[in-house]
């Protein structure tokens, strides 16, 4: 029965940073895709064949498949062969995973569910949470059946999780040729994960059980900060010594089995920055390198910061140009974003240190500064030209258009780097 179904239309909860990606390259596939959100302003944008977020060719794809009827949106889900649940999953206080936009989409779909219907959450989640999605529309729909972990019997509904893994800026791409990671409640879950994404993935569709594929996702972007962190507390090593860190790590890297990654001024973006923190809720002492290493790349940009006051405190610096805002280069992405978080955190200390420093921002792909900033004392959104006219230049994210910046036009300047791009 499985791999015979048939695969026509399907909802997608959440058009945000990856629903709605995901939603275009479906409808390109042939599905009729409905994706839902509660924004209304990102509903009719979609509607209009406007697209809401900055990603390479999504616009011109979006724009197509809303002209062919092949993708609309709505704030409310209807009937249809496929629920796709990619909504956020942040964390609260004490770094604890907040799943209620998760159980809210569960709700949502829950009245409209039909036997034979295939749930699948891209949410990034805590190993479990794909069990407690079956519960939970189990208790609001008690006349149907949800896949079982380790169940033998067949149920009415299926329900799977598919990580996603792609890189913004070439999203539209990965979705398509990257390998996914199916992990469903039981077999057929599994099975009917697998035959849907093989629909418009071209890349190979591995199964395995929900709780295996929930840890993968984890498991990949805790493998990262890790790794960040190594980089990161070299950086802090070397500046007690006075060692150029970016020649240290070249040299190393020369070792044939040494890769160690780049340091910056701290690890942002909703995946590496929050992922890690399922794990250590769930296990507490039993993740301990994985909670040191969180802590060490979050404790980054108060390190930032204090160099660059102690380098106010010790030259005539009346002006401090600030590149980049966004978590990582030529996105405009700012989601636990360390240079936000850098440029906020100098704006208050100078204010009580009474330095009166003006405090220039230099982001390309905005066109005025984040909300977090919008108040903050002494911060302007400049140009290029006028950062590069401050005393200070604060290097925090390494746009490509920063690397075009010719070393003339920084003599004489103060620099600090966290990049390594002005060495």
């Amino acid at each position: 029965m499985i791999k015979q179904f048939v695969f026509k239309n399907a909802t997608v909860m959440g058009l945000g940073y990856i629903g709605l990606p995901t939603s275009v390259v479906m409808a390109r596939a042939g599905l009729t895709v409905i994706g839902i959100d509660i924004n209304k302003a990102t509903i009719e944008a979609v509607n209009a064949g406007q697209c809401p977020i900055e990603e390479p060719e999504l616009p011109e794809a979006l724009a197509e498949m809303v002209g062919k009827g092949l993708f609309s949106a709505d704030t409310k889900p209807t009937g249809s062969d496929i629920f796709l649940i990619a909504v956020p999953t942040p964390f609260t206080g004490g770094y604890k995973p907040d799943l209620s936009y998760v159980e809210a989409a569960t709700q949502s779909i829950a009245p409209i569910l039909e036997k034979g219907n295939l749930v699948i959450v891209e949410s990034t989640i805590p190993v479990g949470t794909t069990e407690m999605v079956g519960r939970w529309i189990e208790a609001l729909r008690p006349d149907l059946s949800c896949a079982r972990r380790g169940s033998t019997a067949i149920p009415d509904i299926l329900i799977a999780h598919c990580p996603e893994r792609v890189l913004p800026g070439h999203m539209l791409k990965e979705l398509v040729e990257n390998d996914r990671v199916i992990g469903g409640l039981d077999g057929p879950s599994t099975e009917a994960g697998q035959a849907f994404y093989r629909t418009f993935v071209t890349g190979s569709c591995l199964g395995t059980d929900s709780r295996t594929a929930e840890l993968c996702k984890l498991t990949e972007n805790s493998f990262r900060d890790v790794n960040i962190a190594f980089a990161n507390e070299m950086a802090e090593i070397c500046d007690d010594f006075g060692i150029d860190v970016w020649e240290l790590i070249s040299l190393a890297n020369q070792h044939p089995r040494v890769d160690i990654l780049s340091p910056g001024p701290g690890v942002g973006g909703h995946c590496i920055a929050v992922d890690p923190w399922f794990i250590v809720a769930s296990l507490g002492d039993k993740a301990r390198l994985i909670r040191e290493a969180r802590w060490l790349n979050s404790g980054r940009p108060r390190q930032v910061v204090r160099k660059v006051l102690e380098t106010v405190a010790e030259h005539r610096i009346n002006s401090i140009g600030c590149f980049g805002l966004s978590y990582k280069p030529n996105v405009d992405d700012y989601r636990e974003s360390p240079a936000i978080e850098i440029t906020e955190y100098l704006s208050k200390e100078l204010q009580l240190v009474g330095a009166g420093i003006d405090f220039r921002v230099v982001e390309p792909f905005i066109s005025e500064l984040p909300h977090e900033l919008k108040h903050a004392r002494g911060v302007r959104l400049t140009t290029i030209d006028e950062g590069l006219d401050a005393d200070l230049l604060l290097m925090l994210v390494d746009h490509r258009v920063f690397h075009e910046i010719p070393a003339s036009r920084r003599i004489g300047k103060k620099i600090i780097d966290t990049r390594g791009i002005w060495r």
